[in-house]
């Protein structure tokens, strides 16, 4: 595995300071009425240099693209968020604003704010630990490479005190137990152990193989030493891969789910979604099967799957066609027909287009309201449907309509295919998904943009929020200048000869598509929301 693998992430954490989740100076900005004002929490992960300093919040020239966050998710309590990355690791982030160890948790400025306006601070999260999940892997039978990405994050119920928790790359799907122990203090007979001089040296195990050990970067101890490594950083944590469920899939896993029953989850690839039972590794039941005889006949493939919170027999999975489909499990062993298929067939744009499928395909699904309601996203846009009616959707969010035009130009950049997550609160009153980098205004670089959306609202427009330290910056602007780039998609400007910057007609589309927010996590019991931008996580409040 490459250095940069192995090595251990940036943890450096910045808060808001007294001023800096303030609103904008200047012309205040209409919003609508039932969408709460989100404000700056806090930022974790390595920042570029310019924001490091204070001078800016524009990316960083070079970034390694082995510490970029691949998947985010929360446990049932909020206390604990994981996030997985490029290079295989799972890092782990605990909840510190109710830790009485910490002194000077929160400035008292922020504190004396919060006590005047009768509310409770929002949740702060700092660095736990991170240990290496999965490694490169080489599969001789297909003569394929395997990568290390985390592609999925699941938490699982919690027997006792230590956190479990389901991570899988392309292929492979790992179980793992989180410990936390207590150090040892001066003159109990333990022998402190040397400090290193990183502040990530935490204690933790890690699978070569079944079991294996992890050594600190900067560490000098021995193979035998490693066995019990105690740093001197008080609370530490030991990590353990307990279950390992893998050679079960032919094509790359996109997705896992917990079942309710807590006993049970699921992995599906392209054409498979397999059954699981936390306990056994040796076998699992095929339940949704969509390899034709001959592959000339595939017309779909899966694209997500996902467990009702409530009812542990019913499992929902998106397609490539735009497809939902509900399935019971109770009603056969093989869910080849389902109980409800969702699908909007008023909101298909007329005439199809050869881009019509692409960009109805479903990227991603979440059961919200108790599970009364669903929430897909295509490309496009943002779907709330009943669970009662699959015929058309509740609501319809418009994402990135002003891409309409440009298909063929993201087509053939493969922006086209770029995989959005979405998100939504407890009680399934809010929605956000991610966003391109919108790239409107001469005078300063925004950031990765994601959008918040209401139930309730009037307008579906929703609000635009920027993942920086001022969210609400890219709003005047954009409001002004879209309609006048969508005059220029219709006048078609790209021509030859209309145009003598570039010939491919990139520069026309207002957002830089290389950047972008693809992974949201919604606090599970506040108005919380945690982005990842890169290699760094947004944390927002109302």
């Amino acid at each position: 595995m490459s250095s940069a693998g192995r090595r251990r992430r940036g943890t450096s954490s910045i808060a808001p300071s007294p001023t800096s989740s303030s609103s904008p100076s200047g012309r205040p900005e209409p919003r609508p009425s039932q969408l709460p004002q989100w404000k700056f929490s806090q930022v974790l992960g390595d920042l570029p240099p310019a924001a490091a300093a204070g001078r800016g919040n524009g990316p960083a020239a070079l970034q390694d693209a082995a510490d970029e966050i691949s998947a985010i998710e929360f446990d049932a309590r909020g206390e604990y968020l994981a996030a997985g990355d490029h290079a295989g690791r799972v890092i782990l982030f605990r909840r510190a604003d109710e830790d009485e160890a910490r002194p000077q948790a929160r400035p008292r400025a922020e504190l004396e704010r919060a006590d005047r306006a009768g509310v409770p601070p929002p949740p702060r999260y700092s660095f736990a630990t991170e240990f290496q999940s999965h490694e490169p892997e080489f599969d001789v039978l297909h003569s394929l490479e395997i990568g290390e990405k985390i592609k999925r994050v699941r938490w699982c119920a919690r027997p006792n005190r230590s956190l479990c928790m389901l991570a899988t790359n392309d292929r492979t799907v790992k179980l793992w137990k989180v410990s936390e122990h207590k150090a040892p203090k001066k003159g109990d007979g333990e022998p402190r152990r040397r400090s290193t001089s990183t502040a990530a040296s935490l204690p933790l195990r890690e699978p070569r193989s079944e079991r294996a050990t992890t050594k600190p970067r900067g560490s000098s101890a021995d193979s035998a030493e490693l066995i019990e490594k105690v740093g001197d950083v008080g609370d530490g944590y030991s990590a353990k891969c307990r279950r390992v469920f893998d050679r079960a899939h032919e094509f790359n896993i996109n997705s896992i789910s917990n079942n309710c029953d807590g006993e049970t989850f699921v992995s599906a690839d392209d054409l498979r979604i397999n059954l699981w039972h936390l306990e056994v590794t040796s076998q699992c039941f095929n339940i949704v099967d969509l390899k034709p005889a001959d592959m000339q006949d595939l017309v779909e493939v899966i694209t997500t799957a996902e467990f009702h919170p409530s009812s542990c027999s019913l499992l929902a999975y998106g397609s490539s066609s735009g497809r939902v489909r509900l399935v019971d499990l109770r009603r056969s062993a093989l869910c080849d027909q389902s109980v409800r298929t969702f699908r909007d067939r008023e909101g298909r744009p007329q005439p199809s287009t050869f881009f019509t499928e692409i960009i109805s395909c479903i990227t991603d699904l979440k059961f919200t309201g108790e599970g009364r309601y669903l929430l897909t996203r295509d490309y496009m846009n943002l779907k709330l449907w009943d669970m009662r009616v699959g015929t058309s959707p509740v609501a319809t969010y418009k994402v990135h309509e002003f891409l309409r035009p440009k298909l063929s130009e993201l087509y053939t950049e493969d922006y086209i295919f770029d995989r959005f997550s979405c998100c939504a609160s407890k009680d399934g009153s809010y929605f956000a998904t991610g966003s391109y980098r919108f790239s409107l205004l001469k005078r300063m670089d925004p950031d990765n943009t994601f959008k918040v959306f209401s139930r309730t609202a009037v307008q579906t427009t929703g609000t635009t929020l920027e993942a920086s330290a001022n969210p609400y910056r890219v709003q005047p602007q954009t409001s002004a200048k879209i309609p006048a780039l969508l005059s220029n998609f219709s006048l078609g400007v790209s021509r030859k000869g209309q145009d003598s910057l570039r010939s491919d007609g990139k520069e026309e589309i207002p957002c830089n598509l290389a950047s972008r927010v693809t992974h949201l996590a919604w606090h599970p019991t506040e108005n919380f929301i945690v982005c990842a931008a890169n290699n760094s996580l947004y944390m927002y409040h109302t």
